[in-house]
């Protein structure tokens, strides 16, 4: 169980964006959570990540209290969330082919990596695969982001507004494979979104923020 308790969180101490809110994510089940612009759903997101410190409450891995936040972040916390981001070009070293942002995770983390397996399984073709993000779609970069996220086989997976750059196919064919995988590995999923269709057809519970 992925879960947020108490938490209040900000990026300046005297305006908190998010306050006294608790979310819980269960082994196998999509919760959705959605609201307006500025209601901090991607700063709850980034708390869930292990992307930002919180000021107050607890982030809680399977019964364990996570005391460090990105690099304090203990190794086996950190493998355990997969992250899929609204834009996947500000969230790519520019540099990097396809091949590379799919084996970064394992690589950095010592382990073998199946990039030609994750990238068949988002149906990304052979032929994309050594092109760099300024020679690809949004639509092909966010698979290779999504084949990013699940390199390490994550407990839990923070999708935040992962779909807004895409068109309605490309929508429906990543949030299969994720479905896919939770049948496969009964992951937990959050699904941030503005898109209330979306949420309603992909979770099995639905959260909304209030600004």
């Amino acid at each position: 169980m992925l879960s947020a308790t108490a938490i209040t969180a900000s990026y300046h101490p005297r305006q908190p964006v998010i306050t006294d809110i608790s979310l819980v994510v269960e082994p196998g089940a999509t919760i959705g959570l959605a609201g307006p612009s500025g209601s901090g759903k991607s700063t709850l997101a980034r708390v869930l990540s292990l992307l930002h410190k919180p000021f107050s409450g607890t982030v809680t891995i399977d019964g364990a209290v996570v005391e460090g936040f990105r690099y304090r972040a203990p190794r086996q916390y950190r493998t355990r969330i997969g992250v899929l981001f609204q834009q996947p070009r500000l969230s790519v070293d520019p540099r990097m082919t396809l091949r590379q942002v799919i084996a970064e995770p394992s690589r950095a983390n010592g382990k073998t990596d199946r990039v030609d397996d994750l990238a068949e399984l988002v149906a990304l073709t052979p032929d994309l695969l050594d092109r760099r993000a300024h020679e690809v779609s949004d639509g092909q970069l966010q698979r290779a982001c999504l084949a990013r996220a699940l390199a390490l086989r994550p407990a839990y997976l923070v999708c935040d507004e992962m779909t807004t750059m895409l068109d309605a196919s490309t929508t429906a064919a990543l949030v299969a494979v994720i479905r896919d995988y939770q049948k496969e590995s009964k992951a937990g999923v959050l699904a941030i979104s503005h898109d209330m269709q979306l949420l309603d057809r992909w979770a099995d519970e639905v959260r909304q923020l209030d600004p």
